[in-house]
């Protein structure tokens, strides 16, 4: 009992807005150990914002807040996209930060996470299974002894909408992402954290917003380290190039002005804001185009906060130690959607039904781009044509197009620019135990998300002694790189060395079960990192830039 009383917690924090108050929680078995955790949960970071404007600061308030609960969730499609959950006023922030016995925790790393979900979905806490929520920072915070912050950004029309010019510069959900790490830098030292030991990570459009905030100018000295889980600025649906043809398919469907931009603006700002998130859905069945070309919310390049092409900001993170890596089956996702057949043993897929597929992937290179792209991944078909082989060649292919190669391509250009930053990549290989996935299967995009929030350990009963190992492994990785810049080094023991990232020796990790010295391994799909940076690449592109398909409505002739 002793240890429980003499337990460390925060109590009541002074922050810029005022007096804020969690909940302590003691961990193991009645906080025996004296070990504990103060959690706060919905903490505003900005002020409600204005419809597509940018976030502005939050006023402060009277008294103490009790942040105790989460918020919710930033106003969104459901994901039978048939109505919509949440709220406008959703920029709010939640903390782990862990105790020991006697004092306060203090300078301790702080590590930020940004949730996918395709700009369209999820928040902060995630997905909500028995009052355990997906994102629950508290086995990282307490296992790595790090701080975990989560928070909600926009997501959707009223985050990513754009017409392309300063009427609606668009990346409101990015500036968003940009006001919470900037809160965190000026507040987190009254919660013990350390504020110049700044990680982000993210997975997915998470990853992608990673990526995007360390290229872009606004965060020059906030951000220390970042993690990218499946998703970098450099994949094909990180950007949209066209935004101006989506913001007319939803100001038609609102009944907005489409001659005028600043008309436009005028009209959609004052929409009602459920109207103008159910104006933008995503077709699921019977699409005539691959499942990426109807991602048409997302970044765009602004002239400001993402001030050009990616590709050609990667100076900005010469002093960010950046760890990028993937699932072995990432593409599983967008497959299932392209190729339905994939799905289920009984049923075939066909030579047509994996060149239509590449077609659709290969617009912007027209019949030769295709004809190349077919002939390089059904080579081995003529070593085994059975329907697994076939599955996983149309698994791997999306994979590499929308997942690996650009990751691979982001590291290199981290590792061509980096100054003292240090540059790590990753293959996450543990597969599912979902029982809804063929048994070819490896994993799936998301699958590693459970590991690194240390489900296993959360919830016991539904994992193997397997699932603890792999969860542990990613923890010990990803807290420590957040501490040191090193996964190797910090609080916690790793199975293996983790050796950096050179353009010559291709070096990267595989994650699974089994880690051991045969864990590091060189140039993943070389030969196809060579095919889509250079031979793909030389091929001479079709008429117009086709490689981003404008959104076509049912009457329309649908075509790219």
């Amino acid at each position: 009992c002793l240890a429980v009383v003499s337990a460390a917690k925060l109590g009541v924090v002074h922050t810029e807005g005022g007096f804020v108050e969690g909940v302590n929680k003691k961990l193991g078995l009645f906080g025996i150990g004296g070990r504990s955790v103060d959690i706060f949960k919905g903490i505003p970071f900005a002020a409600p914002p204005k419809a597509l404007e940018n976030p502005q600061p939050h006023p402060g308030w009277q008294g103490t807040l009790k942040a105790k609960d989460f918020k919710q969730q930033c106003l969104q499609v459901t994901l039978a996209q048939n109505d919509t959950e949440g709220s406008e006023d959703c920029l709010y922030l939640n903390i782990w930060v862990p105790q020991g016995k006697k004092e306060v925790s203090q300078n301790l790393p702080v590590m930020i996470w940004i949730y996918g979900g395709a700009f369209l979905f999820e928040s902060g806490q995630g997905f909500n299974f028995f009052s355990d929520y997906q994102y629950d920072g508290e086995e990282i915070a307490s296992r790595g002894n790090v701080i975990v912050v989560t928070f909600n950004y926009r997501l959707g029309p009223l985050g990513f909408l754009s017409t392309g010019d300063a009427n609606l510069p668009g990346n409101y959900g990015l500036r968003d992402q940009h006001m919470a790490i900037t809160w965190v830098k000026r507040n987190i030292a009254a919660f013990g954290g350390d504020p110049n030991n700044i990680t982000i990570f993210g997975e997915s459009a998470g990853g992608v917003s990673v990526s995007l905030q360390t290229l872009s100018p606004y965060n020059k000295g906030l951000i220390g380290r970042a993690i990218s889980q499946s998703g970098v600025a450099l994949v094909p649906w990180a950007i949209q190039k066209n935004p101006l043809s989506w913001a007319k398919e939803i100001a038609k469907e609102v009944g907005c002005p489409l001659d005028d931009t600043a008309r436009m603006a005028k009209c959609l700002k004052v929409t009602d804001p459920r109207a103008l998130t159910l104006a933008y859905k995503i077709p699921l069945l019977g699409q005539m185009y691959p499942f990426q070309y109807y991602l048409g919310l997302l970044p765009v390049v602004d002239g400001d906060f993402i001030p050009d092409d990616p590709i050609n900001l990667f100076a900005n993170a010469a002093d960010i130690d950046y760890i990028a890596g993937t699932n072995d089956m990432d593409g599983y996702i967008f497959a299932k959607v392209d190729v339905p057949a994939i799905n289920v043993d009984l049923l075939t897929v066909t030579g047509e039904d994996f060149f239509k597929l590449v077609s659709g992937l290969t617009i912007a290179k027209g019949p030769r781009g295709a004809n190349a792209t077919f002939d390089l991944y059904t080579a081995s078909w003529a070593e085994d044509s059975s329907q697994e082989a076939k599955k996983k060649t149309v698994v791997d292919f999306e994979t590499d197009v929308l997942f690996l190669m650009p990751t691979k391509m982001a590291v290199a250009q981290h590792r061509a620019n980096a100054k003292s930053a240090r540059t790590y990549t990753y293959l996450f290989s543990h597969p599912s135990r979902m029982p809804v996935y063929p048994s070819w299967v490896g994993a799936d995009h998301a699958n590693d998300l459970l590991y690194v929030f240390g489900k296993p350990f959360a919830t016991p009963l539904i994992y193997r002694a397997q699932d603890r190992t792999v969860s542990r492994t990613m923890i010990a990785y990803w807290t420590n790189f957040a501490r040191t810049g090193d996964p190797n080094q910090g609080h916690m023991a790793v199975p293996t060395q983790w050796e950096p990232y050179t353009q010559e020796n291709g070096n990267y990790l595989e994650i699974n079960k089994k880690m051991d010295g045969q864990s590091m391994k060189q140039h993943l799909r070389s030969s196809y990192l060579q095919y889509w940076t250079q031979t793909y690449q030389a091929l001479p592109t079709v008429t117009g830039d086709r490689a981003n398909l404008v959104p076509y409505s049912d009457d329309s002739e649908g075509t790219p």
